[in-house]
């Protein structure tokens, strides 16, 4: 006789940057144990792709393609996925600002932590009286391969622009990023003016980021602060 199947649950979710809403299940010991293994190899690429290989499994939404997604829409899927298997809240230690130093634990509800998006931010970039370019947002590999890869930083954030253009347009043409290969936007990227390319930083700076503020008194000085989490890493510290 063949032991029997566990029912899972399933939870319904909103990706912040589509709005499209799907469904997934908490997951289980076999990928609980994979992202152990991962978190504890301090390997940014390997954690990167724990988290992916989990989130699969788990988004039970057929055409969801994890790798595609926004690095925020990965955070804010883990965050929640991991909610619904390990536990309603998270426990962050937390650096106090008055004097930089004392670190103060604290339990914060999973529900509270959202996407904020920044009023200033803007997909649309003018290059000239004519063409504007028009930005999508960084896969999570593609955060990784900037802030983790190996070798130039300026090579790697160069190449993460031109991976992230979607297209450019005037008024009478568009040149869609998936007719032109990685070669042709590296160069494309590098004759954009210092004045846009500026346009191009705050993008990315100003992108919907994972966050949450906090209020904490310093034991050691009596001050309450404002502290504000931001991104997957600061609720797992």
């Amino acid at each position: 006789m063949p032991l029997p199947t566990i029912t899972t649950p399933t939870y319904t979710l909103v990706i912040p940057s589509s709005g499209k809403k799907i469904t997934y299940r908490p997951f289980l010991v076999k990928e609980e144990k994979v992202l152990v293994m991962a978190m504890e190899s301090d390997d940014m690429d390997q954690v990167g792709r724990a988290i992916k290989d989990v989130l699969s499994a788990c988004i039970t939404t057929r055409g969801i393609r994890v790798e595609k997604l926004s690095t925020f829409d990965i955070e804010y899927l883990f965050l929640n996925v991991r909610g619904k298997s390990v536990g309603e809240s998270i426990e962050v230690l937390v650096t106090c600002t008055d004097d930089g130093e004392t670190k103060v634990p604290l339990t914060v509800s999973i529900d509270e932590i959202k996407v904020k998006e920044n009023p200033e931010h803007n997909k649309d970039i003018k290059l000239d009286e004519n063409l504007t370019l028009r930005m999508r947002y960084p896969s999570l590999s593609e955060f990784v391969a900037q802030n983790f890869g190996e070798g130039n930083n300026v090579e790697a954030s160069f190449d993460v622009i031109a991976s992230c253009i979607e297209m450019i347009f005037t008024d009478e043409e568009t040149w869609s990023a998936k007719d032109h290969s990685k070669k042709e936007w590296l160069k494309f990227v590098e004759t954009i003016p210092t004045s846009s390319f500026k346009q191009v930083e705050t993008f990315f700076n100003t992108m919907p980021k994972l966050t949450h503020t906090v209020k904490v008194l310093n034991p050691k000085t009596g001050v309450e602060n404002e502290v504000v989490l931001e991104g997957l890493s600061a609720f797992f510290s």
